[in-house]
């Protein structure tokens, strides 16, 4: 019997791993910079805390979502998100008593959906997110695009758009809806099922729908900023003018309303525009969500954040032909001639890893050549030959692969030797 991977996931093999462990890096080193803290919870939740902070007229909690029952009856829903997750820590372990506020946020990890498998689009994929949560101040909203964007650029890419939209506030919202429910409900059964049910729920939801999204009804769908309040309008403002004061270019899209029923205010999608990326360019999506700490319990606490995939990442690098830089640098590769040598060579090799020193030896008992042909294959930076006249005389030859070059040392010089280099 043979097994493979189960469909919507995927093996990230030895030679690609390494681009991955690049990508977390960059993200690791921004967080830092920016001065997020690495949260990490659980990988299933209780499947309520989901339905109410997702919300529960999404595609992600009607359609995708893995839920199953433990022994104890309890219903768990292994995580689709990171925010409700994150925003359930800093409820129940009472971060907003904290004196410096907002608690910055970042968490990087496996989330799970049931979804049709695309290009970069897997059933398990890794996010990496942060949220900023304790401050209604539109810098925040810009500091976290800016996070946002950063991340892009630093791992080299350049083909990139950004769209930014304001949901506004409760009373922008239930104006709005009125206006879309009025504009779609004469012609709603053109629209599939789930559009049926979206007009009473929650008609925003028709804006994001990936079924209908060329009926002509879409194109001229009222505009959520054509009912922006005062206080609404003016916070967008605001939030527009610190990312110009931050050279960030941006296109406003009054239907960007984002998959997730808690946002309001700033929404906003990063989007690459590489020749041959796909047809979905989403890259990272993110936006303010007040009333979400609430909802699952605490107190009045604004936050805002975004989510990115690293595997639409690594796809977007491959679209744009950009190579990370990979530091995969094997330092010494020891070729071993004998049984006597072989022992000395595990020493020796024990004592380069000790210093920091990448080393690899010959575990099949092959000839010299063939190891040769491994240390060059390898890109080894040096290699010596160990075998009986080298444990008389307790030196060896260390050969610089790139130079051909030679030079006798002696074993007890050998770490020196190569660090000095």
């Amino acid at each position: 019997m043979s097994f493979k991977v189960p469909r919507g996931t995927q093996d990230i093999l030895p030679d690609q791993s390494e681009k991955w462990q690049q990508v977390e890096k960059v993200l690791r080193d921004l967080s830092h910079v920016y001065r997020y803290k690495e949260i990490r919870t659980p990988i299933f939740e209780s499947t309520e805390l989901f339905q109410r902070g997702v919300g529960d007229t999404t595609d992600i909690v009607q359609k995708e979502m893995y839920t199953f029952t433990d022994r104890g009856g309890r219903s768990l829903t292994l995580r689709p998100e990171g925010t409700a997750a994150a925003v359930r820590a800093y409820v129940e372990h009472k971060m907003f008593g904290q004196p410096d506020q907002p608690v910055k946020l970042s968490y990087i990890g496996p989330m799970f959906r049931y979804e049709r498998q695309q290009a970069g689009r897997y059933r398990q994929f890794v996010q990496f997110g942060v949220e900023a949560i304790g401050s209604a101040d539109p810098a925040i909203d810009a500091e976290v695009i800016s996070f946002a964007m950063d991340i892009y650029k630093k791992v080299g890419l350049k083909d990139l758009k950004l769209v930014i939209n304001s949901l506004g506030d409760k009373e922008t919202r239930d104006a709005h809806r009125t206006a879309l429910i009025n504009h779609f409900e004469p012609s709603i059964g053109e629209f599939c099922s789930d559009c049926q049910k979206r007009l009473e729920k929650n008609p925003l939801r028709i804006l994001d729908c990936k079924v209908d999204r060329e009926h002509p009804l879409m194109a001229n769908a009222p505009a959520l900023t054509d009912y922006l309040t005062e206080y609404s309008a003016e916070y967008f403002t605001k939030v527009k003018d610190y990312l110009d004061r931050l050279g960030i270019p941006y296109e406003v899209d009054p239907n960007l309303v984002r998959g997730l029923d808690y946002y309001n205010h700033t929404a906003f999608e990063i989007m690459s525009t590489a020749s041959g990326f796909g047809a979905i360019t989403t890259l990272c999506g993110g936006g303010r969500y007040n009333g979400l700490v609430e909802d699952i319990g605490g107190p009045d606490a604004p936050g805002i954040g975004f989510a990115l995939s690293i595997e639409r990442l690594l796809l977007a690098l491959e679209a744009e032909g950009v190579a990370l830089q990979e530091d995969d640098q094997l330092d010494m590769y020891v070729v071993v001639m004998g049984e006597a040598a072989k022992a000395k060579a595990v020493e020796l090799v024990s004592t380069f890893r000790a210093n920091g020193i990448s080393a690899d030896m010959d575990y099949a008992d092959r000839k010299m050549k063939a190891q040769m042909k491994t240390a060059d294959r390898q890109g080894a930076k040096y290699v010596i030959v160990l075998g009986e006249t080298e444990l008389e005389e307790q030196a060896v030859n260390v050969k610089e692969m790139e130079t051909g070059t030679q030079e006798k040392v002696a074993f007890a010089e050998l770490v020196n030797f190569v660090l000095q280099k």
